[in-house]
């Protein structure tokens, strides 16, 4: 049984895809320090707010932000839980590559010189 705690491959793709790009983890770094409008996030980059709005939306899709209404405004913040849980995720893969690095080194200590 999965754990409610763990994530999907598909939320896994999304949240991976989602920072793929190097303006999304901009955004994403930007909101985590306080929460913006989608307005003072489109200021800051060279593209059309449209641009920046697909942006939010591929954050907003894979979790890692959080859009909410005030007035005419969107405000958008980081989501800790979801950063928490690709932490965590991340964590579990650095992991799993020390434990087959440290597997492989064993193994190549153990080899006879020469061979």
């Amino acid at each position: 049984m999965v754990a409610q705690n763990e994530l999907s491959d598909v939320d896994i793709d999304r949240m991976f895809q989602a920072l793929a790009a190097s303006t999304r983890r901009d955004i994403l770094r930007r909101t985590i320090a306080e929460e913006q409008s989608v307005s003072e996030l489109a200021r800051e980059y060279d593209m059309s707010f449209a641009a920046v709005q697909k942006h939010v939306a591929v954050l907003e899709a894979a979790q890692l932000i959080v859009k909410r209404a005030e007035g005419r405004e969107r405000l958008v913040r980081a989501n800790p839980e979801m950063i928490a849980r690709a932490r965590a995720l991340l964590a579990r893969y650095e992991d799993l590559w020390r434990t087959r690095v440290d597997r492989l080194d064993v193994l190549l200590a153990a080899q006879p010189e020469g061979e």
